[in-house]
């Protein structure tokens, strides 16, 4: 999962006077052990915890290299969901079914949800990443690009270490130093780690009920509401005001009712719940309703593209049709959308940082520029609005 913020991170915060990150790099892992230390973790226990740690320069390559995010949804969701995914999926579901049902009566979270995760996770836990962990978080923890997430990270590390559920020179995952086969991040284990077969362990890598009560345990903490949906394809008029449209627009259920949005197949939630009209690419693409749970998952990815398409593929593996992909405005290279950032930027929006990724800062620039360009608001960048500005 590549979350953005840990919620165990408080657990482990760094002192005010620690070094922070860049530097020397065997000057930095020397301030990591002072700190294990001050933390009041055993001396010879830091020693033999931080011995094997290194530097990874392949760690800060795929940190840099994450051009995949910038595809579209359609690009995105074609290249991530094949038939034999959702067979998966399927033959998966039937393997753990006591699992998941146990998932579902207490947390409320049906088992599409997890099993779109763990499936563009690690591929049901067939992948699960060869970089060392321990290198890579405390690479990451020295690079200066987010310290804040990756410092705490290394500390929690070192408290899975000490209970024995943790090996420095052996135990690998993600690039980021996520672990096992729904990816969590040290400090995330010991915060919502759960033992789900009942061996008395917890086993991330190697028990897929393990790792499937600690996804849904992390799931239900960061607020997902049990029984409600979180997606649903929709079917949109053209006379709708796309400038309340996006994520941080919404409106009751009924409200959407009243102005033409119907369910493209079964029936919409309750009147009351309320709701967003999600345009991943425009008025003229494929259309969804986004409900509160589908907030949730920016708490495990920042990414609009990936969150979406997670989101969808998890209504496909239960029952859901392929979605209208529609007749969308040809899309923007990254070159491109980097420029269009750029101009937005000069115009005073907030977009997040000019990085040719379409996130929602730079969707809610590009919807607001749409308005004032008299253009139809529907945050979808195009070669017109980028020729206009």
């Amino acid at each position: 999962m590549r979350r953005v913020v840990s919620v165990a991170a408080a657990l482990f915060a760094s002192t005010a006077t620690a070094q922070s990150c860049g530097g020397n790099f065997s000057a930095f892992v020397d301030g990591l052990r002072n700190e294990a230390e001050a933390k009041g973790f055993d001396r010879r226990t830091v020693a033999d915890f931080f011995a094997t740690a290194a530097q990874d320069p392949a760690v800060l390559r795929a940190d840099r290299a994450q051009g995949v995010f910038q595809r579209d949804f359609i690009d995105f969701s074609r290249r991530l969901i094949s038939q034999n995914r959702i067979d998966n999926a399927a033959r998966y579901g039937d393997r753990y079914d006591t699992t998941f049902d146990r998932i579902e009566s207490e947390f409320g979270i049906p088992r599409g949800v997890i099993l779109a995760f763990w499936a563009f996770e690690t591929d049901f836990g067939q992948v699960q990443g060869d970089f060392n962990t321990l290198n890579a978080l405390v690479t990451l923890a020295h690079d200066c690009r987010r310290p804040d997430l990756f410092r705490p990270q290394v500390f929690a590390a070192l408290e899975l270490y000490v209970h024995g559920d943790f090996a420095p020179a052996s135990t690998t995952g993600a690039w980021a130093g996520e672990i096992g086969q729904v990816q969590m991040l040290p400090g995330d284990i010991i915060a919502h780690g759960r033992d789900g077969d009942g061996d008395g362990h917890i086993d991330l890598k190697g028990s897929a009920p393990d790792a499937l009560m600690s996804g849904a345990e992390l799931l239900s903490s960061l607020g997902w509401r049990a029984g409600e949906p979180w997606l649903q394809e929709i079917t949109v008029p053209s006379s709708l005001d796309w400038r309340i449209t996006g994520i941080e627009h919404d409106l009751t259920v009924r409200e959407w009712q009243q102005l033409g949005v119907t369910a493209r197949t079964g029936t919409l939630a309750n009147g009351n719940t309320r709701a967003s009209v999600l345009l991943p690419m425009g008025r003229n693409g494929p259309a969804f309703l986004a409900y509160p749970n589908f907030r949730v998952y920016f708490e495990w990815n920042q990414s609009m593209t990936y969150v979406t398409t997670a989101a969808y593929f998890a209504t496909r593996i239960m029952g859901a049709p392929v979605y209208v992909a529609g007749t969308p405005d040809p899309g923007l290279s990254g070159e491109e959308i980097m420029s269009l950032q750029r101009k937005l930027a000069a115009l005073g929006y907030d977009v997040g940082g000019v990085d040719g990724i379409i996130g929602e800062k730079t969707r809610i620039a590009i919807q607001l520029e749409q308005a004032r360009q008299g253009l139809p608001a529907d945050a979808w960048p195009t070669r017109d609005l980028l020729n206009r500005l």
